[in-house]
Order: C-alpha cells, then structure tokens, then sequence
C-alpha cells in the first residue's frame, strides 16, 4: 500500500528516482527535474534498418531516390508520323456574337457602364490564326522508403528469400495521361524492431509535469495552505495536482507504437504516374497578351497518340514545326533517364482570337473574343464606372 502511494505521488519520475519527495502541507513544493533522458531519437536510426539486397540506398521517410527503370529486353516501337491535317483555317464570328460577348463581360463588372455595348458602333474585326501545340509524356517513376507501424502480430518475412527488384513489382497502370500514385509493401522486407522513440518502453514521460505526474498548485503556489493559514482544498495541503494531460501517470502511450513497445519495419514502394505536359503557343500580332489563352480551350485539329510521338510534319507555321520537334526530342531525353515512358500525345488547337474595333461618343477603342467560351479581353472599356457623383 505504501508503494502505490508513492507511485501516484511520484509519477513516472518520482517513482523511479529515489531523490525526489512530494511537498507536504506547510513545505515549499519542490520541482521536478527534467525528463528528456526518457526521451528516445524522434527519428528512427539508420542501424534500425536492415540491409536488403537491391534495396540499399533505401532510407526512411525521404526514398533512396528515383530509380531508374531496366534497359528494355525488347527494342522499343519505332514513332510513326501522325495524321495529317490540311485545313488550318479558323472561322471567324459574327458581329452579333462579339456584341453579346462584350455584354456579358460588362455585366460581370461592378459598376461598369452598358453605354458603348448599346451605343458604340462595330467598324472593323480582324480574325488572326493562333494555334496551340501541347505535348504530354505519361511516366511512370519508383522510388523505395523505409516504413513502420506498430506491431500487432503482422507476419514477417525478411531473409525468407530475395525480395523482388523494384520494378519487378507488378503495379496496376492507371487510365493514361492521369496523375495516381501507388504504394506497394514490398514483399520478404518485414521485420520486427523495439521502438526507437519509447526505447521499446511503450510510453514516453509526459512532457507537461515532465514525467512526474503532478504540478505545482496553481491556487496556494505550491505553499500548501492559503493566506488565511487555512489549508488549500484544491490540492488537499500536498502543495501539487495532478497532471490532467497524462491523468497523473506521469507518462503517456508512444505515439510511434501505440504503446506496443515493437514495431514493423519495411521497405515500401512507391510507384507514381506523372502526365507531363507542355505547350508551346504561336505568337500572334494582335495585341492580346498570351496569358490569356491559359484558360480557354480551341478547336482540335490535330491528335496524335503513340508509344513516343514523331513530330508534326506538314504544319504551315514554321515556328510550330521546330518548337514541337524540340519538346519531343526534350520530353524523350528527359524523362527516359528517371522513369519509364509509357504514352505520348500530341496536339494542337486552334485558338480563335477577333479584334473588334469600334467607336463610342467619336473615340475609337478595342477589346478582344477569344476562345471557343468568347472570353473577352477589355483592358481599354471607355466606361468602367456607372456612378454619379450627386
């Protein structure tokens, strides 16, 4: 009986530490020491880790890196050239359609005036070729880490036999050109460990009362009695309370190993599918910025889906031409080093700009349509407040 009170006095400290003693009624309360020599590594230590054979640079938490893919043991498809495509130009809009696309733009606006949509007069609209080219490569990269859990009696395999290679790991493909990630419990890497932050204890000293259990009063300060000589009811004259964040056991469960004191170990693998995607948009002398064109789709007028693409031959723009010969030839040099090519795509839409002009109150102005949404550019709308100063 006399050992369990010591033990709710103390805490987790106090018991195991022979020098500390509880303040009584009357005494000052004593403090508690620090704790952090209970405290294991926060992270797991490299020896933790066993070494597996094709798996050596793996690490915890950060990968081993990315790793390569396998010399293919079959030559790779060569390229074909894609379809072809003859008809380049763009339709241009009606008067009626660049009026109804400024209207809707102007509405949108606080404050801004109907006056020039209703009043301003159309005089001219210039239709000008613009045309996107996108390329997408859809890889596929692995990379390894060191994982744990706790241990709850899972099976352990490691030294059974070789684990396989990395990318001998069967991984289900996801629909091509879509971003998924994968993680695989790699197969023969599992084994059972003590827990590195609880040194296998299955707690950790509560960093509050720093393993002790108790606090000093916050009511007498740790005297014990109040100023009136009456002793303190809150603490019942001990000069300290319990702790409520570990409920007075001076410790609380390890949140590495959910207080199992052991831990699985095990070498995940991560196995992501990236669509990387470019464009390459031709430059147009009309005046409207390109970044613009980010957010509206065109008329596709060519697409071409293979293994690894050929470039786009036949297309009446030059800079096109030699713009998307060079991302091909960057995409497959690239991305063939870090990861496996699966798919490439090719395309490219034609994105209609109009530039109206037309005149308001004897001033001439200018705004765009763009795209097959008419999204309007106005930077110079003559009357972009409604409001009247009375």
């Amino acid at each position: 009986m006399e050992n369990s009170n010591i033990v709710r006095d103390y805490g987790y400290y106090g018991a195991t530490n022979p020098g500390y003693a509880p303040a009584v009624q009357g005494s000052p309360a004593m403090f508690a020491p620090p704790a952090s020599d209970f405290q294991g590594p926060s992270a797991p230590p490299a020896s933790m880790f066993d070494s597996v054979p094709g798996y050596e640079g793996t690490v915890a938490g950060g990968g081993g890196g990315f790793l390569p893919p396998p010399i293919p043991s079959v030559p790779a498809p060569q390229p074909q050239p894609g379809p072809g495509q003859s008809n380049w130009d763009i339709p241009s809009i009606s008067e009626s359609t660049a009026r109804e696309a400024l209207a809707k733009y102007v509405s949108s606006k606080c404050c801004w005036s109907s006056g020039p949509v209703k009043d301003g007069v159309i005089t001219n609209m210039e239709t000008f070729n613009t045309y996107r080219y996108r390329l997408e490569t859809f890889t596929e990269q692995r990379v390894t880490e060191w994982s744990q859990q706790p241990y709850l009696g899972q099976p352990v395999d490691a030294y059974t036999q070789p684990p396989p290679g990395p990318w001998n790991i069967p991984a289900k493909t996801p629909t091509f050109f879509q971003n998924e990630t994968q993680i695989i419990k790699v197969p023969n890497t599992s084994s059972v460990k003590n827990c590195h932050t609880c040194l296998g204890m299955g707690r950790n000293p509560c960093k509050e009362c720093v393993g002790v259990g108790n606090k000093i009063c916050w009511v007498c300060k740790g005297a014990g009695d109040r100023a009136s000589g009456d002793r303190c009811h809150h603490c019942q004259g001990r000069g300290r309370e319990n702790c409520n964040h570990c409920h007075g056991q001076g410790s609380k469960e390890c949140q590495t190993c959910k207080g199992k004191q052991q831990l699985l170990v095990f070498i995940n693998l991560k196995v992501i599918w990236t669509n990387n995607l470019e464009d390459y948009v031709v430059e147009q002398s009309s005046g409207l910025h390109m970044a613009n064109l980010s957010n509206v789709s065109g008329k596709e007028m060519f697409r071409d889906s293979q293994y690894m693409v050929y470039p786009v031959m036949g297309f009446p723009n030059p800079d096109l031409v030699h713009a998307a010969e060079r991302l091909v030839r960057e995409h497959q040099a690239k991305f063939s080093q870090t990861s496996r090519i699966l798919q490439q795509r090719q395309s490219i839409e034609l994105i209609p700009i109009t530039k109206v002009s037309y005149k308001w109150k004897g001033a001439s102005h200018v705004y765009f349509v763009f795209g097959n949404e008419y999204m309007v550019n106005a930077d110079s709308y003559p009357a972009t407040c409604c409001c009247t100063v009375m």
